[in-house]
């Protein structure tokens, strides 16, 4: 993972950049200090952030391009969708940042709100801190609990067969799951 790896070699500030709106947007929360969400007028963000559900990952919006004709359509529409929710006394509402990325103009704004949410968010640094580690090592742990069945418990083919019986709605999920966990740990229905 790209973000251990700079952290493990010194580096204090650490981008990671995605592209599109989908799972990886999602999951980067759980790694990054800050999300920020960059939004481009014109170019069909606007529709997409707001089917994606990428609207409740942001700690700050950026709208780029804000010179170009819809920037301030754009805005108008995150303000309505922020609007929408409920934050309570000292939670951090996202800002919207408004930049020109050829010009400049905006970036130092940008910074300073990092900056702020840094500080609104210092007393609980420890415990997002934790929360992402947690999530992390349960990843890990569920990515290697599935290889270790794969390649050790399974024959071959044969997930892909429980699969189809999922599929055919001869066993249900739950139970499949019960079964493969019961086999892996060598109990019965996977209780102890």
């Amino acid at each position: 993972d790209l973000a251990v790896v700079l952290d493990a070699a010194g580096k204090t500030v650490v981008v990671v950049e995605t592209v599109g709106v989908g799972q990886d947007e999602v999951d980067i929360v759980r790694t990054a200090d800050v999300s920020i969400v960059v939004l481009v007028p014109g170019a069909g963000d606007d529709v997409q952030a707001l089917k994606a559900g990428i609207m409740e990952i942001a700690d700050i919006y950026v709208v780029n391009k804000a010179d170009r004709d819809g920037a301030d359509r754009m805005v108008t529409s995150i303000e309505s969708n922020l609007a929408l929710q409920v934050y309570g006394d000292g939670e951090w509402r996202p800002p919207i940042v408004r930049t020109e990325a050829t010009t400049g103009k905006g970036v130092a704004e940008l910074l300073l709100t990092v900056d702020a949410f840094r500080q609104h968010t210092a007393s609980h640094r420890a415990e997002r801190l934790a929360a992402r580690q947690e999530y992390r090592l349960r990843e890990l742990l569920a990515r290697r609990f599935l290889t270790h069945v794969e390649s050790q418990v399974l024959a071959p083919g044969e997930f892909g067969q429980i699969v189809g019986r999922i599929a055919r709605r001869e066993i249900d999920p739950y139970t499949a799951a019960a079964g493969l966990l019961a086999r892996a740990l060598g109990t019965r229905e996977g209780t102890r």
